[in-house]
């Protein structure tokens, strides 16, 4: 029974580390003025998303502490990225502790920054990452020490990927391998129950210099330092996994998600202050308010934001954001950002028979 309240307590007492410090350097020149997890998508921001989602886990485990770590030049133009945070973690009730990584050298050095918080069981959780219909919070109750969740992926070496026996054990840590090993890729939630073994091998990794061939320090190389000294970590797989790391996830998850709160709501993507004259919307699609669509073809798997107008268009599987005036052109698989002003000139043209105009 001791135990078992012990068990309870420090679960209590569990966090949420959030590493944010990054660039978002493939995502140029979307994050030139908007960090990456600020990045709207489907009316709300992959951050505000993100802890949406984990709101559940945050009440079953009674998590009333956010530790984020940003990158201390991280605040783009105008975005004040403290004060955001602060907004968004006061919205679900938790308390924000904000650290800063200086310099981008890696995932090891980014959380070595949140040492002070690196104390009993934590749960490590990347910003530009999206998770549904998992089972996060009877995969914790299992009593394992240590879980890496996967996803099984076709281009593995891009990700860093483990290996297994079939306990689900994990045997091998490699960094995006250039050879195939595995196809289980690390998606970027982790859970440490004594989270002190990890920082441990994060300041030995770091006191001996131990890079990969960017030049950077790596979770993935102390993962496997630790499991090479006998901790033990088991792989549990999500249901559904969506990144937001370059153009081409963020566009697949963008319709991903429409596909699922169309499901939900069916027209109510589409703002009632909107107005859509003479025009086609092929659902899915999200419209925000007084945007203006005239003449146009939309969808499916569009995004639009607010005080956007839309002129003698056709538009499917992008995402366009705010205040932003598109007329006379075709899109396909595209993004485009705020204050933009896009019109096709109109062409005279004179084609004979048999012609191809590209």
């Amino acid at each position: 029974m001791v135990l078992e309240v012990l068990e309870y307590e420090k679960k209590r007492y569990m966090k949420i580390i959030i590493p944010m410090a990054g660039k978002g350097t493939r995502l140029h020149p979307h994050t030139l003025k908007t960090p990456k997890p600020f990045f709207p998508i489907v009316g709300k921001t992959i951050l505000k998303r993100l802890l949406e989602n984990l709101s559940k886990l945050i009440k079953i485990f009674s998590i009333d502490e956010i530790v984020f770590i940003v990158s201390s030049n991280n605040n783009n133009g105008n975005y004040n990225i403290e004060k955001n945070l602060i907004k968004l973690s006061n919205e679900i009730g938790v308390h924000p502790i904000i650290y800063y990584q200086e310099k981008p050298l890696g995932t090891a050095d980014a959380l070595l920054k949140a040492k002070n918080s690196l104390i009993g069981p934590i749960i490590i959780i990347y910003s530009d990452t999206l998770f549904y219909n998992n089972n996060f919070e009877n995969e914790l109750d299992s009593k394992l020490d240590n879980i890496i969740w996967t996803k099984k992926v076709n281009n593995p070496n891009i990700f860093g990927v483990v290996k297994c026996n079939s306990l689900g054990l994990i045997t091998h840590f490699i960094e995006k391998p250039n050879d195939y090993i595995s196809n289980l890729a690390i998606i970027g939630i982790y859970y440490f129950k004594n989270s002190t073994l990890l920082k441990k091998e994060l300041e030995y990794i770091l006191d001996n210099n131990i890079k990969n061939e960017q030049g950077e320090y790596q979770l993935t190389s102390a993962l496997e330092n630790m499991r090479k000294k006998g901790i033990k970590f088991f792989s549990k797989q999500v249901n559904e996994w969506m990144d937001f790391g370059c153009k081409k996830t963020i566009i697949s998850s963008n319709s991903k998600i429409l596909s699922i709160e169309y499901s939900k709501k069916e027209n109510k993507l589409i703002h009632k202050k909107s107005i859509i004259k003479n025009s086609l919307i092929i659902n899915p699609c999200y419209i925000d308010e007084n945007t203006i669509i005239k003449n146009s073809i939309i969808g499916p798997y569009v995004s639009i934001g607010k005080y956007t107008k839309i002129i003698n268009s056709n538009i499917k599987q992008s995402i366009i954001l705010d205040n932003t005036e598109i007329n006379s052109v075709i899109l396909h698989y595209s993004m485009i950002g705020n204050y933009c002003y896009y019109i096709e000139k109109i062409k005279e043209l004179n084609l004979g028979d048999y012609s191809t105009s590209r």
